[in-house]
């Protein structure tokens, strides 16, 4: 159980930098000369779209991956963990007092 952790402790940093990498070398939609000067470069009502090239792609599986390994990383701490953020506190009972 606690090396399933460490491996999926390990994806999701390998995850999280290949996200980071793959979001920083993406081109911004307006990225072409007109763009530069505020130019829609298209009559359309949202503007120029292309289509969705590798890059993209490999963000929105990159970006479903590092959720699905948050989600896992969640599940599996909350299994190893078994007690609580107060745990190894004494609990105290206050009778409030009659007036």
């Amino acid at each position: 159980m606690i090396f399933g952790l460490y491996a999926l402790v390990v994806v999701h940093v390998v995850v999280c930098l290949f996200l980071i990498g793959v979001v920083l070398l993406q081109q911004g939609k307006s990225a072409d000369l007109a763009g530069a000067f505020g130019g829609q470069g298209s009559q359309t009502a949202f503007g120029p779209r292309g289509a969705a090239n590798l890059l993209t792609k490999l963000t929105t599986w990159s970006a479903v991956l590092f959720m699905v390994t948050s989600i896992g990383l969640t599940v599996l701490l909350a299994k190893t963990s078994d007690h609580s953020v107060l745990s190894g506190e004494k609990t105290t009972q206050t009778v409030p007092a009659k007036k």
